[in-house]
């Protein structure tokens, strides 16, 4: 699947004590437009995977191809805490989870269901708001690693 191009997105969520958590996600896809609804696969191991069951909510934050800083910030696995937010440019989404405003486009989804794949976890998120910020080129991931789109 290393030869299938991705985009990459940055999942976020906001608990209920409203402590911010985000992680780098590019196994995303749309699975419906009636109703609007969007897939995330998140490895069960992940530690916002339970942050997510609880929230109940996610975002879905586009990158661009000059943010692939952002999208390495939150791939990592110690990626916790205030230091992930710094410089960026928020405003809380309609569920709570935070939208990064510098980014493409961004998705904000209830959570519709959830069913294991693996190790695992399919969310699939029911869009109850969206946008497009720019018109920046996308970050792409393909063979293991960062590109953008060719012109």
């Amino acid at each position: 699947m290393s030869n299938f191009a991705t985009g990459v997105t940055v999942l976020t969520t906001r608990t209920a004590d409203g402590v911010m958590h985000g992680m780098t996600a590019n196994a995303v896809t749309s699975v419906s437009l009636d109703p609007p609804l969007v897939l995330v696969c998140v490895d069960r191991g992940a530690r916002t995977h339970r942050y997510i069951e609880e929230s109940r909510a996610f975002a879905l934050n586009i990158l661009s191809e000059d943010q692939r800083h952002l999208s390495e910030r939150f791939a990592r696995r110690d990626a916790e805490g205030p230091s992930l937010w710094v410089d960026l440019s928020l405003r809380p989404g309609a569920t709570g989870s935070p939208v990064i405003l510098d980014t493409i486009a961004y998705v904000d989804c209830r959570l519709f269901a959830a069913y294991p794949g693996g190790d695992h976890t399919i969310f699939v998120g029911e869009v109850v708001d969206l946008g497009v910020l720019s018109d920046e080129p996308p970050l792409l991931f393909f063979r293991s690693g960062y590109t953008g789109v060719a012109t």
